[in-house]
């Protein structure tokens, strides 16, 4: 390695150690998360490690990270707002792939329109971006959040319940939104968020949280770990067939069920979710210059700012903190500012 190359790298913060630094990162299993797979199965980073543990539950990722036993998590686009307000130690670092029509509001046979919701329950994640989706179309169509009664499930227990009746609605993704269709005539989908409203917002999204003793490490652990992260994402658009069955073998699914919700030719997928790369998700958190212009959603540089103004006011609005909390407290650029001033590129 010349002199004027290891100079870019320790500029940037990111180390090149003899041995690899280790970066534990959870996830649950979902297959818009899963490029850390591939990226440990390629050994695309030499440098870093990759300990990837699947945790169903994000809170209790959070809990780990908190306590200092786990480094990242992959997770919904909705918690920085509530680590900021609760003096977590977790901050959001980039924001990875906007949902393009994986995540729909469905309701029951009997449900004609959401006023027909009032006085029942609807099945969300409490405390995550499905609660807010569902809020926001309720209103949308006339209905106060106080009229329904949210009960919290899982996706699992979620069909489960639309099946049964003991829910009227609600938010599902892929595969189980296609699941309950066929399971439940006469179900219908009242929201999808490949329309231009919610695409545009990136409400619906996933994201990429780091534990902020992992992000101010000197050895530039999490650069690293966010390398890895994007080179999977860059060898699944080129490799996608080979890909999508690393993932598929790491998750449990199958090869169609992977397709089915990030596509199966490494491109952005209409009825699923788009995948961003490094230039993206840079643009989108406002540390590389541009818009984001991948499926021309409609998104700017540095939405994130508004996304977390967004979930934030819900987060007030349903109760789960008294005032919306200083960005700083919930998001970090710097990890991705290292990234970026390395040099490399991912897409």
């Amino acid at each position: 390695m010349t002199v004027a190359l290891l100079a870019v790298f320790a500029a940037s913060g990111i180390a090149r150690a003899a041995e690899p630094v280790t970066a534990r990162v959870s996830l649950f299993s979902w297959p818009g998360y899963a490029f850390w797979y591939v990226a440990k199965e390629k050994n695309l980073v030499p440098e870093v490690n990759l300990d990837i543990q699947i945790i169903e539950d994000p809170y209790q990722s959070f809990a780990l990270m908190s306590a200092g036993k786990l480094d990242v998590a992959s997770s919904t686009a909705e918690y920085a707002p509530l680590a900021s307000a609760e003096g977590n130690p977790v901050r959001l670092v980039a924001n990875t792939n906007p949902s393009w029509g994986t995540d729909k509001i469905i309701v029951r046979p009997e449900i004609k329109s959401a006023a027909d919701l009032k006085g029942k329950s609807v099945a969300v994640l409490e405390g995550g971006l499905t609660q807010i989706y569902m809020g926001i179309w309720l209103e949308n169509n006339g209905v106060s959040i106080k009229d329904v009664k949210f009960v919290n499930l899982v996706m699992d227990s979620a069909m489960a319940a639309m099946l049964s009746g003991q829910v009227a609605g609600g938010e599902f993704w892929e595969p189980y939104g296609r699941n309950v269709l066929e399971n439940l005539p006469g179900a219908k989908v009242m929201a999808n968020s490949a329309t231009p409203y919610w695409s545009k917002t990136s409400l619906l999204g996933d994201a990429m949280y780091m534990r902020e003793g992992f992000i101010e490490q000197k050895n530039g652990a999490a650069a690293l770990a966010m390398k890895a992260y994007f080179a999977g994402v860059k060898y699944w658009r080129e490799h996608p067939t080979e890909s999508n069955k690393i993932i598929a073998k790491a998750l449990g699914y199958t090869v169609a069920d992977v397709e089915a919700i990030i596509g199966a030719d490494g491109k952005p997928l209409k009825g699923g979710i788009v995948v961003y790369g490094l230039k993206d998700a840079g643009q989108f958190m406002g540390v590389i210059d541009g818009d984001p212009t991948m499926a021309n959603l409609g998104q700017t540089h540095g939405q994130i700012k508004d996304h977390f103004d967004l979930t934030a006011d819900w987060w007030v609005k349903f109760g789960l903190i008294d005032k919306k909390p200083p960005f700083e407290g919930g998001v970090s650029l710097k990890p991705m500012q290292e990234l970026v001033a390395s040099g490399y590129t991912a897409d």
